[in-house]
């Protein structure tokens, strides 16, 4: 039995190793491509998925901006229309005045000037500060002294406007204001005067003050009776005395009648002959050489059922004497009180539903503000009017019709009028979808 066969070791050794699998190179021109792990590439996928739904959502996260509000309607806006043309006198001074309301203007300048009788306002409205009346009570009684009677001739003789007094005379207090302003008794202006004061120089010095307490700068009183034509005031000073006067009731009692009878001197007449006519309520007359024919008075209108107060000054009336002058203030006068009543008239601002305010929520959203009532004031063309709109924070969602607010406005000094407010329309907040559209 034969044995192996055996190679020759020359032909063994000429024989190449195998390769193994790591060393072996790879073939000529191909190369491995790698491979991410599948759980690399879903982390990735998942966030980016995320990634996209938080950038989609991240408007949610945000609170919205709270709804703006916006008027509608200027704060400063005045009556529309064209403003009235008083016709005012060619000489002295004149100024209209609509209590609560404003001026209606004014003429002449504002020249200090001699006003005649017309101080005796003051004289009156300084007594009744300090010894107030009610309507119709007599007040406190002072007597007429021996010197005061005595200087009567003398008085009469220069021609003063007077009433016949006797020594040891009793007369009230409301008796001696009627003697000062219906027949305006220059001799009564004095004794009243002295009795309030002890002399009258110191009752003039009260009535300077009080000119300045109530701002009447160009105003200087020289006696209480406005004979002195030093003397000196103006159409605006005198409407504002004469506004408060009137506030005083005793006063506007007073100067509202056309007769009174005094203890001495009987039944006297009031010298203002415009008294009961077209409204007129009083209030003074005076007429000198040098002040001319002077009236201030008060008149009320009425304007669509509400009663107005009209007060004004005309001072400076030329005239030869008294009765003229008197007579040229009493026709100017007359012609500014008609005009003033054809100026003065009932405006509406709003009607009932009329826009107030906008209200712009976020993304497009929004509604209005509407006024409930119908709104009207009274006055004239040009008459500035100022707007206050009481409107709290409107909330995002707010149902059509809600009451939220008011709004007032105040034509010249008058009083505030105004209307409660409703929204218009639905508010609704913009729903996610929108956010999130309004957002991409």
């Amino acid at each position: 039995m034969s044995g192996p066969t055996e190679m020759p070791t020359e032909e063994f050794s000429r024989i190449p190793p195998a390769p193994s699998a790591r060393s072996a190179p790879a073939p000529p021109g191909r190369r491995s491509r790698w491979r991410p792990p599948w759980l690399l590439v879903g982390l990735l996928a998942l966030l980016l998925f995320v990634g996209g739904a938080v950038y989609a959502v991240a408007p949610l996260w945000h609170p919205l901006p709270a709804p703006a509000v916006e008027l509608t309607l200027p704060r400063a806006m005045a009556i529309p229309g064209k403003a009235p043309r008083l016709p005012w006198p060619r000489a002295g001074q004149a100024m209209v005045s609509v209590e609560g309301l404003g001026t209606l203007g004014t003429s002449g300048g504002s020249k200090p000037m001699p006003i005649g009788s017309v101080a005796k306002v003051m004289t009156a409205y300084v007594i009744l500060t300090e010894y107030p009346l009610a309507v119709g009570e007599p007040g406190p009684e002072l007597t007429v002294s021996a010197e005061q009677a005595a200087a009567y001739p003398a008085e009469l003789a220069r021609g003063e406007s007077l009433v016949e007094v006797r020594a040891g005379e009793v007369i009230t207090e409301r008796q001696a204001l009627q003697a000062v302003l219906l027949p305006s008794a220059n001799n009564m202006a004095r004794i009243l005067a002295a009795w309030d004061s002890g002399s009258v120089a110191a009752f003039v010095e009260k009535m300077n003050a009080t000119a300045a307490r109530l701002g009447m700068s160009r105003t200087h009183y020289t006696d209480p009776s406005g004979l002195d034509p030093g003397t000196v005031s103006t159409a605006r000073d005198q409407v504002v005395l004469a506004g408060e006067a009137m506030a005083l009731p005793a006063f506007a009692e007073i100067v509202k009648q056309e007769r009174a009878t005094l203890p001495v001197a009987g039944v006297v007449r009031n010298y203002n002959e415009l008294v009961g006519r077209d409204g007129v309520v009083g209030i003074k007359t005076g007429s000198t050489d040098e002040a001319g024919g002077c009236l201030v008075f008060a008149a009320v209108v009425d304007v669509g059922g509400r009663k107005l107060t009209v007060v004004g000054a005309v001072l400076g009336q030329p005239g030869a004497n008294t009765p003229i002058q008197l007579d040229r203030v009493f026709a100017v006068t007359r012609s500014l009180l008609r005009s003033t009543a054809a100026a003065l008239d009932v405006h509406t601002l709003v009607e009932a539903g009329e826009q107030v305010a906008t209200v712009r929520g976020p993304l497009g959203t929004g509604t209005t503000i509407n006024a409930v009532e119908k709104v009207e004031v009274v006055g004239w063309p040009g008459l500035k009017v100022r707007l206050d709109a009481q409107i709290p924070a409107v909330p995002s969602r707010i149902a059509a019709g809600t009451e939220h607010g008011r709004v007032t406005f105040r034509a010249g000094g008058g009083e505030p009028v105004g209307s409660a407010l409703r929204t218009g329309v639905d508010l609704e907040p913009p729903s996610t979808w929108e956010r999130i559209r309004h957002h991409r």
